[in-house]
């Protein structure tokens, strides 16, 4: 099926979707040694030392189990403290300031947009019950967190293929000890699906 191909919304779906009243209830708060956006770094991967925490309340605490099977994880928050974006949705990446460039802000990490969800790959250093120990920091200390997902290679690298030792060595949870990572990715019922599969 080509996109031209696929169902689109009415005129009345767009207006609705539009006042959809998104809302988000933070499950945690970020601990870090920055505490203004100006001081700290642009991106996890770029910090990799650096030590930071996810203090998850107590109400989501039995959502940790598990994830001590993972080497990473992603970390989505909502970058409380960024401006506000550009009317014409263009910003000056961190990365080309200086050089006058401007980017649409979806085709940038900036934080300055319209929902400002920013998004990190960390290292697990350790999870206990309230919350997790990682490296990789770049949010400020008091950073709202919306949710934690475990990373890992067949899922998050596009075409991985087992072999390439430094990331094939990347611990994957259930992911891997049950093999589903690197099952057939098919929804169950669907054609190619195992017989009963759910």
């Amino acid at each position: 099926m080509t996109p031209d191909e696929l169902p689109d919304l009415d005129a009345g779906e767009h207006d609705r979707l539009r006042s959809v009243p998104a809302s988000f209830r933070p499950i945690g708060y970020v601990r870090s040694r920055y505490r203004e956006p100006a001081q700290t770094p642009i991106q996890s991967t770029r910090n990799t030392a650096a030590a930071g925490r996810v203090e998850v309340f107590p109400t989501h605490a039995t959502a940790l189990d598990g994830l001590d099977g993972f080497d990473f994880a992603w970390l989505l928050v909502w970058l409380d403290r960024a401006d506000p974006p550009p009317p014409d949705g263009r910003v000056e990446p961190f990365m080309l300031v200086g050089t006058g460039r401007r980017v649409g802000t979806f085709a940038t990490r900036h934080p300055a947009r319209a929902n400002p969800i920013g998004l990190s790959v960390v290292r697990i250093v350790a999870v206990d019950a309230a919350g997790l120990d990682f490296q990789g920091v770049d949010t400020c200390h008091g950073t709202p967190v919306l949710d934690i997902k475990p990373w890992e290679q067949h899922l998050d690298i596009p075409g991985y293929q087992d072999g390439w030792a430094a990331v094939s060595a990347i611990r994957g949870g259930w992911y891997i000890s049950t093999g589903a990572a690197t099952a057939g990715q098919v929804l169950p019922g669907s054609p190619g699906a195992a017989p009963g599969s759910r």
